[in-house]
Protein backbone atom coordinates (compact mmCIF):
# COMPACT_ATOMS: atom_id res chain seq x y z
CA UNK A 1 0.00 0.00 0.00
CA UNK A 2 1.28 3.77 -0.88
CA UNK A 3 0.54 6.79 0.76
CA UNK A 4 1.36 10.75 0.51
CA UNK A 5 1.33 12.74 3.19
CA UNK A 6 1.51 16.50 2.76
CA UNK A 7 3.01 19.14 5.02
CA UNK A 8 3.85 22.55 5.24
CA UNK A 9 0.53 24.21 4.33
CA UNK A 10 -0.79 27.23 6.70
CA UNK A 11 -2.29 31.19 6.51
CA UNK A 12 0.63 33.71 4.89
CA UNK A 13 0.27 37.26 4.40
CA UNK A 14 0.25 38.69 0.63
CA UNK A 15 3.54 38.49 -0.97
CA UNK A 16 4.69 35.81 1.43
CA UNK A 17 6.21 32.34 1.30
CA UNK A 18 5.49 28.87 2.33
CA UNK A 19 7.08 25.37 1.26
CA UNK A 20 5.20 22.32 1.13
CA UNK A 21 6.11 18.80 1.13
CA UNK A 22 4.82 15.50 0.32
CA UNK A 23 6.31 12.32 1.19
CA UNK A 24 5.55 8.61 -0.38
CA UNK A 25 5.51 5.91 1.68
CA UNK A 26 4.59 2.17 1.31
CA UNK A 27 5.60 -0.58 -0.97
CA UNK A 28 7.37 1.43 -3.60
CA UNK A 29 9.39 0.36 -6.26
CA UNK A 30 9.81 2.89 -8.68
CA UNK A 31 8.16 6.89 -8.58
CA UNK A 32 7.70 8.51 -11.89
CA UNK A 33 6.20 11.99 -12.31
CA UNK A 34 5.12 13.52 -9.14
CA UNK A 35 3.39 17.11 -9.10
CA UNK A 36 1.43 19.35 -7.33
CA UNK A 37 -1.88 20.38 -7.69
CA UNK A 38 -4.57 22.84 -6.71
CA UNK A 39 -8.26 23.48 -6.15
CA UNK A 40 -9.95 26.42 -5.06
CA UNK A 41 -13.29 26.88 -3.86
CA UNK A 42 -15.95 26.24 -6.46
CA UNK A 43 -13.17 25.72 -8.83
CA UNK A 44 -11.84 22.37 -10.55
CA UNK A 45 -8.30 21.32 -9.93
CA UNK A 46 -5.90 22.61 -11.78
CA UNK A 47 -2.03 21.33 -12.42
CA UNK A 48 0.54 23.74 -10.73
CA UNK A 49 3.38 21.78 -11.55
CA UNK A 50 5.28 18.51 -12.05
CA UNK A 51 8.84 16.67 -12.19
CA UNK A 52 9.86 13.60 -13.59
CA UNK A 53 12.29 11.41 -12.07
CA UNK A 54 15.13 12.67 -13.84
CA UNK A 55 14.40 16.31 -12.68
CA UNK A 56 12.30 17.82 -15.66
CA UNK A 57 9.63 20.26 -14.83
CA UNK A 58 6.87 21.34 -16.34
CA UNK A 59 4.74 24.94 -14.83
CA UNK A 60 1.51 26.19 -15.26
CA UNK A 61 2.05 29.12 -17.17
CA UNK A 62 0.37 31.99 -14.70
CA UNK A 63 2.98 30.45 -11.70
CA UNK A 64 6.16 30.23 -13.45
CA UNK A 65 8.76 32.60 -11.80
CA UNK A 66 6.98 32.34 -8.42
CA UNK A 67 7.09 28.58 -7.96
CA UNK A 68 9.42 25.75 -8.02
CA UNK A 69 9.14 22.66 -7.48
CA UNK A 70 11.66 19.84 -6.87
CA UNK A 71 12.15 16.58 -5.47
CA UNK A 72 14.54 14.17 -3.42
CA UNK A 73 14.69 10.77 -5.12
CA UNK A 74 16.41 9.30 -1.96
CA UNK A 75 13.39 10.39 0.20
CA UNK A 76 10.79 10.00 -2.09
CA UNK A 77 9.69 12.89 -1.65
CA UNK A 78 8.33 16.39 -3.43
CA UNK A 79 8.44 19.98 -2.67
CA UNK A 80 6.93 22.92 -4.00
CA UNK A 81 8.43 26.34 -3.04
CA UNK A 82 6.26 29.50 -3.74
CA UNK A 83 7.01 32.70 -3.18
CA UNK A 84 5.17 36.17 -3.26
CA UNK A 85 1.84 34.75 -2.79
CA UNK A 86 -1.23 36.15 -3.83
CA UNK A 87 -4.83 35.90 -2.63
CA UNK A 88 -5.75 33.94 -5.77
CA UNK A 89 -3.07 31.20 -4.45
CA UNK A 90 -5.36 30.16 -1.77
CA UNK A 91 -6.74 26.87 -2.51
CA UNK A 92 -6.05 22.89 -1.39
CA UNK A 93 -2.66 21.91 -2.52
CA UNK A 94 -2.53 17.75 -3.57
CA UNK A 95 0.48 15.97 -4.21
CA UNK A 96 -0.04 13.42 -6.91
CA UNK A 97 2.61 10.52 -7.56
CA UNK A 98 2.86 7.91 -10.68
CA UNK A 99 3.96 4.85 -8.28
CA UNK A 100 5.25 1.67 -9.68
CA UNK A 101 5.19 -1.31 -6.92
CA UNK A 102 5.47 -5.35 -6.71
CA UNK A 103 2.39 -6.94 -5.37
CA UNK A 104 2.15 -10.98 -5.62
CA UNK A 105 4.78 -11.41 -7.98
CA UNK A 106 2.88 -8.68 -10.41
CA UNK A 107 4.29 -5.40 -11.37
CA UNK A 108 1.85 -2.10 -11.32
CA UNK A 109 1.81 1.48 -12.21
CA UNK A 110 -0.73 3.65 -10.45
CA UNK A 111 -1.67 7.49 -9.93
CA UNK A 112 -1.68 8.19 -6.55
CA UNK A 113 -2.93 11.33 -4.63
CA UNK A 114 -2.09 12.92 -1.17
CA UNK A 115 -5.21 14.22 1.34
CA UNK A 116 -4.86 18.10 0.64
CA UNK A 117 -3.12 20.62 2.22
CA UNK A 118 -4.56 23.81 2.93
CA UNK A 119 -3.05 27.28 1.88
CA UNK A 120 -4.60 30.55 2.63
CA UNK A 121 -3.21 33.81 1.27
CA UNK A 122 -4.77 36.57 3.40
CA UNK A 123 -4.18 39.97 5.34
Amino acid sequence: QVQLVESGGGLVQPGGSLRLSCAASGSIFRINTMGWYRQAPGKQRELVATITKSGSTNYADSLKGRFTISRDNAKNTVYLQMNSLEPEDTAVYYCNADIGSWSGGSFSSHDYWGQGTQVTVSS
